[in-house]
């Protein structure tokens, strides 16, 4: 491995910044500050005296979950009817209303006459959604819904963030 000295000639440092203590000062200062201002707010809150600013809390995250809002759009699932079959009557609101154009519908006809259509393909592509939640909002069926409190949405490739039918019932 190579290593080239490039000169610039045009921005040449001061003394100042050349020893960087002044800087590394500056870095320590706020970090003492965050610590000590921190260390204040929790002794006071341990003591019972009641403050409208809270301290710092860190979360030791694969053991301890941090508190989700019950407001909070996870990943995507659809619903199902008594009889096990997608509560989703292939209307294609959800897929109009997406912005990010990752629904994909084919709807196909079923022998019931009680439901007219239902989806023979549903497809959402998580790496490209926004998690707006527009989709929940158009259905009127209630088939799609964002609640299942699944965070940790990765994978190695992108033919894996497609979600078909039967992740999405799955749960």
């Amino acid at each position: 491995m190579a290593y080239y000295n490039v000169s610039r000639p045009s921005e040449k440092l001061t003394w100042r910044e050349r020893i960087y203590l002044p800087e590394l000062f500056k870095g320590l200062r706020i970090t003492t500050r965050h610590f000590v201002v921190n260390l204040a707010l929790h002794a006071v809150r341990l003591l019972g005296i009641k403050t409208r600013r809270r301290g710092a809390v860190t979360f030791q995250y694969p053991e301890e979950r941090r508190p989700l809002s019950p407001r909070l759009r996870t990943r995507h699932r659809l619903t199902k009817r008594e009889d096990g079959m997608p509560r989703c009557v292939a209307c294609m609101m959800c897929e109009t209303v997406c912005p990010a154009d990752c629904i994909y519908i084919v709807a196909g006809e079923l022998p019931d006459p009680n439901v007219e259509k239902y989806p023979v393909r549903f497809d959402i592509d998580l790496g490209v959604c926004v998690f707006c939640g527009f989709c929940v909002e158009a259905c009127p069926e209630d088939a799609i819904r964002m609640d299942t409190g699944i965070l940790e949405i990765a994978s190695d490739s992108r033919e894996e963030m497609i979600y078909s039918i039967d992740r999405l019932l799955s749960g």
